[in-house]
């Protein structure tokens, strides 16, 4: 069933909201926190090729809650002053929600800017994510987030979770 109820659709929006102002304030503690403490809770960044032919190469893999937290820890400890950092604006668009039993599969476009030379912003990635979203309460969490980029190679090194 497609969500018309509106309260689960401002849930699903503010979700998504807190994910990317998480990742475009390089605040990864916050990213982390937009997913479910279930053990099962995944984030796993992929290419659409690699998507579409059934290759499980990812960009970033994280099969389970305890990886996603590793992501934190490998970003704000072990990599700091190993990368040039960057900054990034993504804009997102919800294109569907629908119910799976008791919880809610979502679909939503995605683009990311990112600025690593000051004079000069590019697009970093496009692509969809495909979420499934948890309502536990007043707030939704990501059960799993799955984010497809359209490209092949994209245009820089990648640190930070799309």
């Amino acid at each position: 069933m497609v969500a018309t109820d509106i309260d689960v659709l401002a849930k699903v929006d503010a979700l998504q909201n807190r994910y990317i102002t998480a990742l475009d304030g390089k605040d990864i503690a916050g990213w982390a926190d937009c997913f479910s403490q279930r053990e099962d809770a995944t984030y796993i960044c992929r290419s659409a090729e690699n998507e579409a032919n059934g290759w499980p190469i990812a960009l970033m893999f994280d099969d389970c809650r305890a990886r996603i937290e590793d992501r934190i820890t490998f970003i704000t400890k072990i990599w700091v002053g190993t990368f040039q950092d960057y900054r990034t604006r993504h804009f997102v668009q919800r294109v569907l929600c629908e119910r799976d039993g008791d919880l809610w599969k979502v679909r939503s476009h995605f683009s990311i800017e990112y600025t690593f030379d000051p004079n000069r912003t590019q697009i970093l990635a496009a692509g969809v994510y495909e979420d499934v979203v948890e309502i536990v309460g007043e707030e939704a969490r990501f059960v799993s987030k799955k984010a497809l980029y359209d490209t092949t190679v994209l245009p820089q090194y990648i640190v930070y979770p799309f």
